[in-house]
């Protein structure tokens, strides 16, 4: 492995980000960049340290739960801190920025670019490359969920999404300036990374400590989810019932939280449903972070320095039909300052400790959901009904009526995963992906599928400095 590419990962390696089985090197006082990408371990770090983005606040840490749930109408403010706030009205350039990923692509670029230069044990550098290849395609997933359109969903034909990079980015003479690649070839690119993972990655059951590392059944998963944001309807379903089979799910929803544990499986850890959890702990944080930008911290008051902005709004609760045990993951409170009854989230309680809690990314409930949805578009309602009811029963609800079909069946199916996800961030992508029309809560102005406010506009340092990169309609 060359040394300018051991520098230039060095300091990612002595920023690592925890995970709890991810080895322990050399201190950190101790790494040399001769040190630093000289091993297994080395690139052990590394990947550590690209787990990292996953759990930042620009990320799944806060933005990505929060802002898909108050871009559309499961959420409202209810006071004003400066967050949020253009986002609740869809305000011009009020988006979700996720740019940063590129950081974490980078390392996960050096890893599967040197990895097999070093010697090591085949099986353990294989799972390696696993992770970084999930990890690769999930940051590339979420940008070009944000900044493009789905394949097949363009309006006016704009095609563009983001760049894509496969090669580590070592230093200035490496940062070459590219368009924008098609929604086309990022799909592409992101399917064949997590295709590839599936083959090298192990095995791990369903709310156990091996979820905090990406397995097998997650990237399964994972590209589940792909296919269905794709329109790959047949692909999506069948990679669901792989999945499932790989957690040991069964087709009755045995394996699924009950009504009895469902609201406190958020507040345990890791959580039962949990196929991939990103692991948090107190080293991981600032003092300050918890307070300042947890989950916690914006949907709750369990802790008297909650700043607790954001509460559910009245048309999601309204959803909830009774006896939904979904339900009671809302808890009427007081909030100083807010008008109307306001709720607290219980998905988010801080149970760690200090605002401190893990962040499910991946949850069994969504096999059934991608599923139901898939086998709806090609044609199989009794099979979408019938993990609608899966799911259902675990949820204290009734199964559906047998006649159920069309346009009310896939209605159905929205309802579902909008209740089994609020407050996860899936709420804006589910209707975008759709090409509906984004609705909101109370007098917000809904966003008709063909505006431009769908997709975020690129950072304008970075268009302003390469002059191949094209911003989205709306922006220029």
């Amino acid at each position: 492995m060359k040394n300018y590419i051991k520098i230039i990962a060095l300091g990612s390696v002595l920023s690592l980000a925890s995970c709890s089985d991810l080895l322990e090197t050399e201190p950190r006082q101790s790494l040399t960049p001769e040190s630093a990408l000289s091993d297994v371990d080395g690139y052990e770090s590394l990947l550590a340290a690209s787990y990292g983005g996953a759990r930042a606040f620009g990320a799944y840490g806060q933005t990505l739960m929060i802002a898909p749930e108050i871009m559309a109408d499961n959420l409202r403010i209810i006071a004003n801190t400066g967050r949020y706030i253009g986002q609740e009205v869809n305000a011009d350039r009020a988006h979700m920025s996720l740019w940063g990923n590129y950081s974490s692509i980078n390392e996960t670029n050096i890893i599967l670019a040197g990895i097999d230069d070093v010697e090591g044990d085949a099986t353990r550098k294989n799972r390696i490359k696993g992770e970084a290849l999930f990890l690769r395609a999930l940051y590339y997933f979420d940008l070009a969920k944000v900044y493009g359109y789905e394949p097949g969903k363009e309006v006016d034909g704009w095609n563009n999404s983001v760049i894509i990079r496969t090669e580590p980015t070592l230093g200035f003479s490496d940062a070459d300036f590219r368009a924008r690649s098609t929604n086309r070839q990022v799909y592409d690119q992101i399917e064949s990374d997590l295709s590839t993972a599936i083959g090298l990655l192990p095995s791990a059951a369903k709310g156990t400590a091996g979820i905090y590392r990406v397995t097998k059944g997650a990237a399964e998963a994972l590209l589940a989810r792909v296919y269905l944001y794709d329109s790959k309807f047949s692909e999506a379903a069948s990679m669901a019932t792989q999945a499932m089979a790989t957690f040991g799910l069964g087709n009755d929803g045995t394996g699924l939280a009950t009504p009895a544990n469902y609201v406190s499986s958020f507040s345990t850890y890791p959580n039962p449903e949990s196929l991939f959890e990103v692991e948090i702990r107190s080293v991981d944080w600032s003092t300050v972070d918890g307070v300042n930008n947890s989950m916690c911290t914006l949907t709750a008051n369990v802790f008297s320095s909650a700043q607790f902005i954001v509460t559910a709004s009245n048309e999601l609760l309204a959803a909830y039909e009774t006896g939904d045990v979904r339900r009671n993951t809302w808890t009427e409170t007081t909030r100083s300052g807010a008008s109307g009854t306001v709720y607290r989230s219980n998905k988010w309680l801080g149970t760690k400790g200090d605002f401190l809690e893990n962040l499910p990314i991946i949850r069994a409930a969504e096999l059934y959901l991608i599923r139901a949805e898939a086998r709806f578009r090609t044609s199989d309602a009794a099979g979408s009904r019938s993990d609608l009811n899966a799911l259902r029963t675990n949820r204290g609800l009734p199964a559906v009526d047998g006649g159920l079909s069309g346009d009310a069946l896939f209605n159905q199916i929205m309802t579902e995963r909008r209740l089994e996800f609020a407050v996860e961030g899936h709420r804006w992508f589910d209707l975008k992906r759709n090409g509906l029309t984004i609705t909101k809560h109370g007098d917000n102005e809904p966003v008709p599928y063909s505006d431009y406010r769908l997709l975020a506009p690129l950072p304008q340092d970075q268009v302003q400095l390469n002059e191949l990169l094209v911003d989205n309609p709306g922006y220029n």
